[in-house]
Order: structure tokens, then C-alpha cells, then sequence
């Protein structure tokens, strides 16, 4: 109800503006949050970015989602990761958006060893991960500036696409060298979640649930597992996409059974959509941005 009344107000308070702000609406709450809130979904209180980062501290990994494309997000993660760092010298960074071979290339980067062109090429970044790189750019800049480790968290790009087409026992002995030791299958409300997103997309060759599902939960136990073995004693910031940190299901509690370190999750969600207060520990509303085309998720389907 607090939070309710706050952007109530802070909507009455744009006089003479002849289009109502965009909000992010909560599932079944009538709560709606404008750009630049962030929601304590444990109490249902909006925070300041301050508060935040102090409610952080006994985090040993901290979540932050995103949707590739939104500029805002990698904004936001950016700030989070410099309000961290003043306070952990030894602070890592895990992504998503690096398989684990990439590893020593990493290291030369943040050792100052590789410049810009040369990091993107010998990553194969358009190859591998394909967005912009100016995305993540000052990101990465960031880490090299400041020599902040950062973990790759990924198996190579083309193992989930081939257990999506044949399954986990279709796979070389070649292939099974990049797979976590545990991966989990049994987690039901992980599987429906991820029923749903199947159920909406066409994925050519694809027609077998059961692999794609096995294709998902490799991709999470396998960045799960590389944030438990990367942890050590210090913090770690890990970048996802959001499908990787909702409801806690993918990297979080996988990591969280392999290393008992208590973490936190941040959904960035931008005005215009709806969110539920079970998806993270915070929700940060952030300003729109128009997606293009998801290269991973195939095309929705059309209906009868």
C-alpha cells in the first residue's frame, strides 16, 4: 500500500502533462512502480540505490539480470559493481556471455594485456555471444581499469544447441568434457516455467521438450557450478540474462546448493511490462527499450 501511494503521488505530481508515465505493473497487487524504483519484494518498500547496495553486504554473489539489449541495464549493473568494488577490493565478476575456454583471454584482459579490437577478436565475441559489444563495453572497461577478475560462467555456445536436437546422451565424449558435474532435471516448478516459454516459441528441429529442458538445466548447473568454484572468499557479481535468475530457480539456488554462500537477486524490468514479487529479492524498474529480434529464443508461434 506504501509503495502504492508513493507513485501515486509521484504521478499527481506531473502537472500539465497530457501522457501518464508507463509503470510496471505487480501480478495480482495493485502496486505500480515508476522508472528508477527499486522494490524490496520482502517487505514491499521501495529503496534507494544506497540502501541497496547497503543491504548487500552480507551477500557473497549478487544477482543482477538483464534483457541483452536494454542499455539502462548494463547502466545499472555497472553501477552496481562500482558501489561493490569500493568496498571489495577482491571483488569478481561472473557473465553469462563468456563460454569457459575464454578464460585465460579474460585473465589477459583485465591483466591490461589486449586491447579493445583484439579482445573482440580473440574472444570471437561475434561468433559466440553476437550482441553489440558496445553493450557491455564499459563493463568490461571497468574491470580492466580497476583489475577486477571476471569469471566465465558458460559452456561453449554450441553444446545446449546440440542437446536441444538430440539430448544429453547424443553428446561426444568431446562434448561431455564442458558439462557441470550435477545437473539437475527434477526441479517442477523450474520445468513448468520453462514448459511455458517452449510451449510459445517455434524452434525448428527442436520438437523434443524433454531436450530442451535437459538443454536448459546444462546451462544453468554448468554457470552454478562455475560460480561456486570461482567464489573463494570474496564477492562475486554475477550477469545474466533475467530467464537465468528468476524465481531463483536457474544459477541461484543451483550455486547456493554447491556453495552455501548466501546471495542475492536483482530483476531489472522495464516499465510497460508486469512483474511478480516472486521473481527476485529486488526489482528495479527501468526506462523501456524496444527489443529486437531474440536470436536464442526462436520465433513465437502463430495461432490457429
Amino acid at each position: 500500500r506504501l509503495v502504492s501511494t508513493v507513485v501515486a503521488l509521484m504521478m499527481l505530481g506531473i502537472g500539465g502533462c497530457a501522457v501518464t508515465p508507463k509503470t510496471l505493473s505487480i501480478k495480482d497487487n495493485p502496486t505500480r512502480l515508476m522508472e528508477n524504483t527499486i522494490l524490496k519484494t520482502a517487505t514491499l518498500s521501495v529503496v534507494s540505490p544506497d540502501r541497496l547496495i547497503a543491504d548487500l553486504t552480507d551477500a557473497r554473489v549478487v544477482y543482477v539480470g538483464e534483457s541483452h539489449t536494454n542499455t539502462h541495464h548494463h547502466a545499472i549493473q555497472l553501477e552496481i559493481i562500482k558501489a561493490l568494488a569500493q568496498t571489495n577490493a577482491h571483488l569478481t565478476i561472473g557473465m553469462e556471455m563468456f563460454d569457459h575456454t575464454y578464460q585465460p583471454v579474460l585473465d589477459q584482459w583485465t591483466a591490461g594485456e589486449l586491447d579493445q579490437t583484439t579482445f573482440i577478436e580473440t574472444t570471437h565475441w561475434y561468433a559466440n555471444w553476437r550482441f553489440d559489444f558496445d553493450l557491455y563495453r564499459d563493463i568490461l572497461e571497468y574491470a580492466k581499469e580497476k583489475g577486477l577478475r571476471i569469471i566465465a560462467l558458460n559452456v561453449p555456445f554450441y553444446i545446449p544447441s546440440r542437446i536441444r536436437v538430440g539430448g544429453l546422451a547424443s553428446l561426444s565424449e568431446a562434448d561431455r568434457m564442458h558439462l557441470p558435474t550435477i545437473i539437475d532435471t527434477t526441479h517442477a516448478d523450474h520445468r513448468a516455467y520453462l514448459e511455458e516459454i517452449f510451449n510459445l516459441h517455434a524452434f525448428s528441429g527442436r520438437d523434443m521438450f524433454d531436450f530442451f529442458y535437459e538443454a536448459q538445466c546444462t546451462w544453468e548447473d554448468a554457470m552454478a557450478e562455475a560460480v561456486a568454484d570461482n567464489l573463494g572468499s570474496d564477492k562475486m557479481v554475477v550477469l545474466a540474462g533475467n530467464g537465468h535468475i528468476i524465481r531463483k530457480f536457474g544459477i541461484p539456488d543451483r550455486a547456493f546448493a554447491r556453495s552455501q554462500a548466501p546471495f542475492k537477486t536483482i530483476y531489472l524490468a522495464q516499465v510497460g511490462d508486469e512483474a511478480e514479487l516472486s521473481w527476485a529479492d529486488y526489482l528495479w524498474v527501468t526506462p523501456e527499450t524496444r527489443m529486437p529480434h531474440n536470436r536464442m529464443m526462436g520465433r513465437v508461434k502463430k495461432k490457429n
